[in-house]
C-alpha cells in the first residue's frame, strides 16, 4: 500500500519536475546570453603560412580595431592545395583543431575565425560581438549566394525567405566550446576541402541543433562579395569609412573577398578601415615609408632602369634629358635600353656617346637584334632579378614625361613592393592604371577613377593594373617573382601579362598621386617625314611641345613687366626657345625652296608681291595649320591685353620665313603690312649670326636695331606703321613674320 502510494506520488511529481528543470535551463541560458561576451574574451584565429600583401593588411586592420589574432602556421608548408583554382584548405581544420584544443571547455570565450588573404575588418570587436549575441545561436558562419564546392547538395540546405542561403566557410564566430566541437570530428586530408567539411555538419540536422548552428543570411557580420558586387557600397559618414549591404541596409563587420572578387576587395581596401577619408585623406601614405635623406651618393640603393622604345615617339631627346637630369647618383643607376624604332637609334647612342660613362653600366638592344617587347622586358627584370646588388628595378616606356626629378626618390622612399607614379594625357583622363577590371579583363572604370586621376583624392591606391613606369622592389624579384617570364599570359599584351602574373602571386600594385609626377605622350600621330618632327606635335602634345618651344618667361610677361616697348605701340616681348628658333630655321633650310625674292609670285592670291622677300611660306612645309594655332594659343591672349578692346581670332593669310644676306637681300623698302597687326619674330642672334638688321618705323623715326633671339615684334600693320627692314651687313638674317587680321 505504502508503495503504491510512492509510486502514485513519483508519476504525479515527474512531470511537474521535468517542468521546473526545464525552466531552470532555460533561464540558465537566458543569463548566460543576457549581454555581449566582453570584447577582452574574444579570440581571432586565422590561418597564413606567409606574410603576403593580403595578410599585411588584414593585420592593420585588426590592430586598427584592437582585435586579438592568433595566427597560425606561419612559416609553415602549405599543404592544403590550391584553393584558388580546386577545393582544399583542410589544412586550417587541423591547425584551428589543435589550437582550440586548450579552450574546449572555456565557456567564457568567443572564437572568431577568418580567413586572412582576403579578408579586411570593417569595424571593431565590439559591435561584432553585439551582433552576435543578436543572433541568439552558439556558431554563426558566414553566408553566400552560391553553393560550394558540391551543388548536388543544395536540396538538403534549409529555405530561407530573406538573405543569403548557402554556407561559406572563410568566417564563423561561436563560443569556444561549441566550435572546438564543431571541429574535432575532423581527421581528413589537409587537402580536403574545408567548407565541405562545415557544410555537412551544418546541413545534418542533429548536429545543426546540437551545436546551434546559424548562417549569417542578412550580412550583418560577414559580407561575402562573390555574387553581392551590386549590392555593396562604401558609406563615408562621420570621418569613417564602411561598406554597406544595399540589399538588407547591414554595414558588415568583415570583408571577405571570396572566389574571384579580390580585386574588389581592394578597391575597399583603398578606404576600410578609415585608409581613405574625405576629412583625413590619406591615413597611411607616411606608415613603412624609409628615407634617403642625408645619405650619401654611395649609400643609395642601385636601381636598374629599364627603358623601352616600342613604337615612334615624339620628343625622345627631351626623354633622356629628363633621364640625365634626374635628381639620383649616377653611380647608383644601371641603364637597359630596349629599341625597336630605327629612327631613334640616333637619340640613343647620342644619349650613350654623351652621358654613358656617367653610369654604372649602360646596355642597348637595337632594332637590328629582332627582340619582342615582351622579350625584352623579360630581359630587362631578369638583370635585377639575377644580381642581389640590384636593389630596384625601375621601368619606363619612352611615352613617359617625369617632370619630377626627385620621382625614383620619392617612389622608394614609400617602401611599397610594386609601386607606378600616376601619369595621365594631357587634360584626358587617359592614365597608366586601372582602377577596375571587366568580366573578360580589360579597362573597366572604377567609381573613383576620374577621382583619382584628376587629384580629387590624393593617396596610396591599391589597383589591378598598371603599365608605363613602375617600380619594384629587387627583394621581390628575388625571392617572389623568380618565374623569368612576366610579360607572358595567354593571349594579354605584355603590360597586361605582367599584371596578371603579379595579381596571379597575391602582389600588390600601387599607383601613387602625391604629387604630380608627369603625364604621357600621344603617339598617335608621331611621323618621321621632318627634320624636326616635335614642332608638328602642337595640337597631340600641346604641353611637350610649349615646354620645348615657347619661351620660360612667357607666361609671365604681363605679371613681371618683361614686355617692353621700344617705340610707339611697337611692343617686345620673348615667345620662342632658342631650340625653337633653331629647329624652325633649320626645317626650312632642310626643305630649300626660297622664293626668288621678285614681285612675281605663284605663292599667293593674284600672283604679285608688292614688297617681295627671299622667304619660305609655313603652307609649304605643310605648316600652316600648327602655325594658326601657335597664333590662336599664344599671340591672340596677349593682344587682347596690349591693345585693350580689341579682340582677334588670330587668323592670318600670310605666314613666312624671312632670309637676309648681304649678297641676296640685305633689307627691305619702306611699306605697310597687309594685316591689322604683325609679328616679327627673330630667329638667331645680332652679333653672333650676322651683323646690323632691324626694323625702323618711319613715322616714329625709331628703330629697333639688334632683336633678341626668340623674341617677337607686334606692331599695327595698316596707316599707323609705316616701317623698313635695315640692311644686314654680314652673315644671315632669319626672322619669321605673320600678317594677323588681315
Amino acid at each position: 500500500m505504502d508503495c503504491t502510494l510512492r509510486v502514485c506520488s513519483l508519476s504525479l511529481l515527474l512531470p511537474i519536475l521535468m517542468l521546473n528543470l526545464f525552466f531552470q535551463l532555460s533561464d540558465c541560458k537566458s543569463e548566460t546570453r543576457k549581454h555581449p561576451v566582453p570584447k577582452e574574451n574574444l579570440l581571432v584565429f586565422t590561418v597564413a603560412t606567409k606574410e603576403t600583401d593580403g595578410f599585411k593588411r588584414f593585420m592593420r586592420s585588426a590592430n586598427f580595431f584592437n582585435y586579438t589574432v592568433k595566427v597560425l602556421g606561419l612559416g609553415e608548408e602549405w599543404t592544403g592545395g590550391d584553393v584558388s583554382k580546386t577545393s582544399g584548405g583542410g589544412q586550417k581544420v587541423r591547425m584551428l583543431k589543435q589550437a582550440l584544443e586548450s579552450y574546449a571547455t572555456k565557456k567564457e570565450f568567443v572564437i572568431l575565425f577568418v580567413d586572412s588573404y582576403d579578408v579586411i575588418f570593417a569595424s571593431g570587436p565590439e559591435e561584432l560581438l553585439k551582433k552576435f549575441h543578436q543572433a541568439k545561436h552558439n556558431v554563426v558562419f558566414a553566408a553566400e549566394a552560391f553553393i560550394w564546392p558540391n551543388r548536388h547538395l543544395e536540396a538538403q540546405y534549409p529555405r530561407v525567405q530573406d538573405g543569403k542561403r548557402f554556407l561559406n566557410s572563410g568566417g564563423f564566430i561561436g563560443f569556444a566550446p561549441n566550435v572546438y566541437q564543431l571541429v574535432e570530428p575532423w581527421d581528413l586530408q589537409d587537402k580536403e576541402d574545408d567548407q565541405l567539411f562545415y557544410t555537412k555538419t551544418y546541413l545534418d540536422p542533429a548536429k545543426r541543433a546540437s551545436l546551434n548552428i546559424t548562417l549569417d543570411h542578412r550580412c550583418r557580420m560577414f559580407q561575402n562579395l562573390n555574387g553581392a558586387l551590386d549590392e555593396v557600397v562604401l558609406k563615408f559618414e562621420d570621418n569613417q569609412v564602411r561598406a554597406r549591404n544595399m540589399a538588407f541596409n547591414t554595414l558588415p563587420v568583415i570583408i571577405h573577398g571570396n572566389g574571384p572578387t579580390k580585386m574588389q576587395l581592394n578597391y575597399l581596401g583603398n578606404y576600410i578601415p578609415k585608409v581613405w577619408t574625405f576629412e583625413t585623406g590619406c591615413t597611411e601614405c607616411e606608415k613603412d615609408t624609409i628615407s634617403l635623406e642625408g645619405k650619401k651618393d654611395s649609400e643609395f640603393p642601385t636601381v636598374l632602369i629599364g627603358i623601352f622604345i616600342g613604337q615612334l615617339t615624339p620628343f625622345v631627346e627631351n626623354f633622356f634629358e629628363r633621364l640625365v637630369n634626374l635628381n639620383f647618383p649616377k653611380k647608383q643607376l644601371r641603364i637597359f635600353i630596349h629599341n625597336t624604332q630605327t629612327h631613334h637609334e640616333q637619340h640613343v647612342w647620342k644619349f650613350i656617346e654623351q652621358h654613358g660613362d656617367e653610369y654604372q653600366s649602360v646596355k642597348a638592344v637595337g632594332p637590328n637584334e629582332e627582340i619582342a617587347n615582351a622579350d625584352a622586358r623579360n630581359m630587362g627584370i631578369d638583370l635585377c632579378r639575377q644580381d642581389v646588388t640590384c636593389d630596384y628595378y625601375f621601368s619606363v616606356d619612352i611615352e613617359v614625361v617625369l617632370q619630377d626629378r626627385d620621382v625614383l626618390k620619392n617612389l622608394i622612399e614609400q617602401n611599397r613592393s610594386v609601386l607606378a607614379p600616376l601619369i595621365s594625357r594631357h587634360k584626358k583622363l587617359w592614365s597608366n592604371f586601372w582602377g577596375a577590371l571587366s568580366v573578360d579583363g580589360y579597362y573597366a572604370r572604377s567609381e573613383d577613377y576620374v577621382d583619382i586621376v584628376q587629384r580629387r583624392r590624393i593617396g596610396l591606391w591599391n589597383v589591378p593594373y598598371i603599365s608605363s613606369v613602375y617600380l619594384i622592389q629587387g627583394t621581390l624579384l628575388q625571392s617572389v617573382l623568380t618565374e623569368k617570364d612576366l610579360y607572358h599570359a595567354s593571349n594579354l599584351d605584355a603590360d597586361m601579362a605582367f599584371c596578371h602574373n603579379i595579381r596571379e602571386q597575391g602582389i600588390f600594385m600601387y599607383i601613387t598621386n602625391k604629387l604630380e609626377f608627369g603625364r604621357i605622350l600621344s603617339v598617335a600621330n608621331s611621323h618621321t617625314d621632318h627634320l624636326h618632327n616635335d614642332l608638328w606635335q602642337i595640337f597631340e602634345n600641346p604641353q611637350d611641345w610649349e615646354e620645348k618651344y615657347i619661351h620660360e618667361n612667357y607666361s609671365s610677361i604681363m605679371e613681371k613687366k618683361i614686355l617692353l616697348q621700344p617705340c610707339p605701340d611697337v611692343y617686345w616681348f620673348p615667345i620662342f626657345t632658342e631650340r625653337g628658333c633653331d629647329d624652325i630655321v633649320e626645317e626650312m633650310e632642310h626643305f630649300g625652296e626660297w622664293s626668288s625674292g621678285g614681285n612675281k609670285d605663284k605663292r599667293i592670291q593674284g600672283g604679285y608681291e608688292n614688297v617681295p622677300t627671299i622667304d619660305i611660306h609655313m603652307n609649304q612645309i605643310g605648316y600652316e595649320r600648327e602655325w594658326q594655332r601657335f597664333l590662336r594659343d599664344y599671340i591672340a591672349p596677349l593682344t587682347e591685353k596690349i591693345y585693350p578692346g580689341y579682340y582677334t581670332k588670330a587668323h592670318s593669310f600670310l605666314n613666312f620665313v624671312v632670309r637676309y644676306k648681304p649678297e641676296e637681300q640685305p633689307s627691305l623698302e619702306p611699306h605697310h603690312d597687309a594685316s591689322t597687326f604683325t609679328i616679327n619674330v627673330a630667329l638667331n642672334k645680332a652679333g653672333v649670326d650676322y651683323e646690323g638688321g632691324g626694323c625702323r618705323f618711319i613715322r616714329y623715326n625709331c628703330s629697333v636695331q639688334a632683336p633678341r633671339k626668340g623674341w617677337a615684334l607686334m606692331h599695327p600693320g595698316r596707316l599707323t606703321h609705316y616701317h623698313e627692314g635695315l640692311p644686314t651687313t654680314s652673315g644671315t638674317r632669319y626672322i619669321v613674320v605673320s600678317f594677323i587680321d588681315p
